[in-house]
């Protein structure tokens, strides 16, 4: 191939042009993504065959993507079949009871991402020496990988350590005011609800589904609970948080979201002009050579991550060649220990975890700091989401860490990105409340709730994988260190941009009443695709077999599928064939979300 372009940069792909075909639910967020990182669309438009992504340009081999609904013949054919079949609307509808559908086009989102993700893999791999590749992404594996956690979890060893049945979060007031209540502390959490007189008993029984609502995607707590709040008006539920040192985030609609977005890209990318640069001398280790399905095959990763988002940017850069080294605390991570277990270790910890290696250091230990320092300055990414300004206050913030290694990419993933002042705690909940994503992913005629699924969590994580990779291809071109930032903020605006652009046209930003809701069979559910839904509507399907209802649908010219309700059968779908395997401790562990040729 031809040596990529060496001149500086402020943005990757400043010297590439692409062009686009295919689902606009896709292909429209991957054209976004690849011009906010500085590429120039040659043709516009959506294709319908093929469904191809190609970016020239640059000095590089041209890089090529294939972006698929799901595998010829599943039946896997737009946003509402996948998520039905994946079972993202079984997770997303534990808090009601049954399966529903999300509003918003939450797979098509992160099968974009991935796809970017896929082309700056390749783009870093040809720059290091491999040779050009064809990356294809598909919606159910994007879907597969957003339930892999509870996946884990419905085939672990054990069953669940708290029940999983309807309920949870949003409150209500008095006034009638939604709003998220959030606390890592079971003393705050007990003295919130003292300070609003709730039941003691009530206070000591919902505290375990509250804290493992992210486990499980439900919180079946006392419905007294909701009683209480219902009984206070906001100022005074404020004043128990407060107090407490428990979080209130009201509910914002899309509206007010939209009135105040900055614009801005969902991650930003910093580089450090200064310093040493790349070094010399590349890997000789054929094993540690770049290829075009390990691109980034011989650079080393250390990631300090805590819970889903972090962690799951790291699996991901694992999954393309890195190797990952987890910086855990002394004895070790205790989510490890997070039940359901497979083989001893946590199904949901392996979920994010697996292959990875582990140094246990105790950052608040001075030699610790510098043992870690020193790793820093042999590593390629140090990546983190540590509370704000505890990377400052250890001396492990970008500018320490570039004075021992001028060519890191330091990456952070944050739930605010410092951009907004008002800022609650940057939990994914939190996040969903405050963005407006608990009316998006709500069609009209329901209450907004964010949903107890980690959608930004998983989302934040795929943002922060491809804010790395566009970070090491920056590096590529200029030589030096670049800090890279994304966050639980960029994902929500980018899973609300078509309801954002609804709702500053003045458009109502809602999908409308019933979207994406699941029909009843004798022994299950369907889910009919978006284009055949109203029509679908119309058949009473209640007396048939989902076989039956199914093929009934179909002989009338409409598409649908069956809905996934219980995760385990997911080893055994037909739809996702082969495509589900169990690692060394037995746990499942759902496909490679690339396929490169």
């Amino acid at each position: 191939m031809a040596s990529p372009a060496t001149t500086q940069t402020v943005r990757p792909l400043d010297t590439l042009r692409f062009d686009t075909s295919g689902p606009p639910q896709i292909t429209d967020v991957v054209a976004e993504h690849l011009r906010l990182l500085g590429a120039r669309s040659d043709t516009p438009g959506h294709e319908e065959v093929p469904d191809r992504i190609t970016l020239t340009g640059g000095g590089f081999t041209p890089a090529q993507a294939t972006t698929t609904w799901g595998n010829p013949g599943s039946g896997l054919v737009d946003e509402a079949t996948v998520q039905a079949a994946t079972g993202i609307m079984a997770v997303h509808g534990r808090r009601d009871g049954g399966p529903r559908g999300l509003a918003a086009d939450y797979a098509a989102t992160a099968t974009a991402v991935l796809t970017v993700q896929g082309l700056l893999a390749g783009l870093v791999g040809q720059a290091r020496g491999a040779e050009a590749s064809h990356v294809t992404t598909g919606a159910d594996r994007a879907g597969l990988l957003a339930v892999s956690q509870y996946l884990a979890a419905a085939g672990a060893d054990e069953g669940e350590a708290t029940e999983l049945a309807p309920g949870g979060p949003p409150f209500t007031s008095a006034e009638g005011v939604l709003f998220e209540l959030e606390t890592l502390d079971p003393g705050a959490w007990a003295a919130f609800w003292r300070a609003l007189e709730a039941p003691t008993d009530a206070i000591r029984a919902g505290w375990r589904p509250f804290q493992f609502r992210y486990a499980t995607a439900c919180a079946p707590f006392p419905p007294v609970l909701h009683t209480v709040t219902r009984a206070h008006p906001l100022v005074r539920i404020r004043q128990a948080a407060v107090l407490s040192g428990a979080e209130v985030c009201v509910l914002r609609t899309l509206a007010e979201r939209a009135g105040e977005s900055d614009g801005a890209a969902p991650w930003s990318l910093e580089p450090r002009g200064t310093g040493a640069g790349l070094p010399a001398a590349r890997p000789t280790d054929t094993r540690l050579a770049p290829s075009p399905a390990r691109p980034l095959a011989g650079l080393t990763v250390l990631e300090a991550g805590r819970r889903i988002q972090a962690p799951l940017a790291a699996h991901l850069l694992g999954l393309l060649g890195a190797e990952v080294i987890r910086i855990e605390p002394p004895g070790g991570d205790p989510l490890r220990g997070m039940p359901p277990a497979c083989s001893g270790v946590s199904a949901r910890w392996l979920a994010l975890n697996r292959g990875k290696k582990a140094v246990e250091i105790d950052i608040k230990a001075a030699a610790d700091r510098r043992r870690l320092r020193d790793m820093a300055a042999r590593a390629d990414v140090f990546l983190h989401n540590w509370a704000p300004g505890k990377a400052a206050e250890l001396g492990l913030d970008a500018d320490d860490l570039a004075r021992v290694n001028p060519a890191l990419v330091y990456a952070y993933t944050s739930g605010w990105a410092d951009r907004l002042r008002d800022a609650p705690m940057g939990t994914d909940f939190m996040v969903q409340a405050r963005t407006g994503v608990g009316e998006a992913v709500r069609p009209r005629g329901e209450a907004p709730a964010p949903s107890l699924m980690t959608l930004l969590d998983v989302l934040g994580g795929l943002h922060g994988a491809e804010a790395v990779l566009a970070g090491l291809l920056l590096r590529e071109h200029t030589g030096h260190g670049v800090r890279v930032d994304s966050s639980l903020l960029g994902a929500a605006d980018t899973l609300t941009a078509p309801a954002l652009r609804r709702a500053a046209r003045g458009e109502d930003p809602r999908r409308p009443a019933g979207f994406r809701h699941p029909l009843v069979t004798a022994d299950g559910w369907i889910a009919a695709s978006d284009g055949s839904a109203a029509a679908a509507a119309a058949y009473d399907l209640r007396e048939l077999s989902t076989c039956d209802a199914l093929a009934q649908l179909s002989a009338h010219g409409l598409s649908a599928t069956a809905v996934t309700t219980d995760l385990s059968d997911l080893h055994h779908d037909a739809r996702f064939a082969g495509s589900i395997s169990r690692d060394a401790h037995g746990a499942p562990a759902v496909p490679d979300p690339w396929s490169f040729a």
